[in-house]
């Protein structure tokens, strides 16, 4: 873990957020600033800097990433009207902080 890792302190329950979906290994909540009138942003608990630092290991959790992000849009009611999932790769690529997340936009 980096040492001020926002996304950390949220996935451990250390800064506030509006949480939506918590288990062992993912959190998802609202974006402080939506792109969208729906910006759900769907974070792993293990503090991964972004997916160019994925492991082989980490195959489990990214698939579990996107099966989340599917069970949001579905709970948020955006499964059938259409939805984008984005990550943001690196500062060029737009990534602001640097622990892996996977962004769910719907107008």
């Amino acid at each position: 873990m980096e040492k001020e890792c926002i996304f950390c302190d949220i996935a451990h329950g250390k800064a506030p957020c509006d949480l939506l979906f918590e288990n062992e290994r993912i959190v998802v909540f609202k974006d402080i600033k939506p792109h969208c009138p729906t910006h759900l942003l769907i974070v792993p608990k293990k503090h991964i800097r972004s997916v160019n630092d994925l492991a082989e290991e980490d195959s489990g959790l990214l698939a579990e990433l996107f099966y989340v992000a599917k069970e949001m849009a579905e709970k948020v009611g955006v499964d059938k009207k259409g939805y984008k999932l984005l990550f943001n790769v690196e500062k060029g690529g737009g990534q602001v902080i640097f622990h892996l997340h996977l962004h769910l936009l719907a107008k």
